[in-house]
């Protein structure tokens, strides 16, 4: 018997990052943006670093083994591999990421057109050379948005963020749905049991149940590198 959603309405995942070289040469996953969902990384091996844009500009923290770092919606975010570099990744309002809570920061002529948009970010066909492909479009977005805030400060940001809003815009009513059923939920659960216990109840610890999931096996395409995915409930 399983006990239900994985803490707070969370998600983990196994990440291994690519090592393909990018248009500047160096090697990692694709730059991306999510919209509503905070990411954790805990790093479990090998050496990198996290680029991000954000309102703070453009920064470069280095990912070593034991370090955890995480980031809110609006940090664009790009992954360098510098050798081995394998995270597990806690991913904020399971269901939301999975529903496509990201926006890959192609150059703005992908961004403008959503069926141009579909295409490059589609991982149709051939898996493996479809995500080099938009790993490198990518990349290249992330270079220019770089070259922008370095110009203008981070508020060249702006179109990057409106564009990506636009994109989603038609999901958010079935992400909502995803949240009040497993985020929200999850809060709330707790708020009755907070009650329960003002109440000197301890009914609920009855009903306590232990999940464990066998490990995955197989990895798939993800926007940083190979994915080994955790059901979330």
């Amino acid at each position: 018997m399983t006990a239900g959603p994985f803490p707070g309405g969370t998600a983990v995942s196994n990440l291994a990052v690519y090592d393909w070289a990018g248009p500047d040469g160096l090697t990692g996953g694709s730059a991306h943006v999510h919209l509503t969902c905070t990411e954790g990384y805990v790093v479990i091996g090998g050496k990198g670093r996290l680029q991000t844009l954000s309102a703070d500009g453009f920064a470069e923290t280095p990912l070593t083994e034991m370090t955890v770092a995480w980031f809110s919606p609006g940090v664009v975010h790009r992954l360098i591999n510098d050798g081995g570099l394998q995270i597990l990744v806690v991913m904020q309002n399971a269901g939301l990421p999975e529903a496509g809570d990201s926006v890959l920061s192609f150059p703005p002529e992908y961004l403008a057109e959503p069926d141009a948009y579909r295409t490059a970010a589609s991982l149709e066909g051939d898996a493996a050379q479809a995500a080099r492909r938009r790993a490198q479009l990518a990349v290249q977005g992330f270079l220019e948005l770089c070259e922008q805030v370095r110009e203008h400060g981070p508020d060249a940001l702006d179109a990057f963020y409106t564009a990506a809003a636009a994109l989603i815009r038609d999901r958010v009513p079935g992400w909502r749905s995803t949240w009040a059923g497993g985020p929200l939920a999850a809060a709330r659960r707790t708020g009755d049991q907070l009650g329960l216990l003002e109440q000197g109840s301890s009914e609920h610890l009855r009903h306590g149940r232990l999940t464990v999931l066998a490990p995955p096996t197989e990895r798939g395409y993800g926007m940083c590198g190979r994915l080994l995915t955790f059901p979330s409930d």
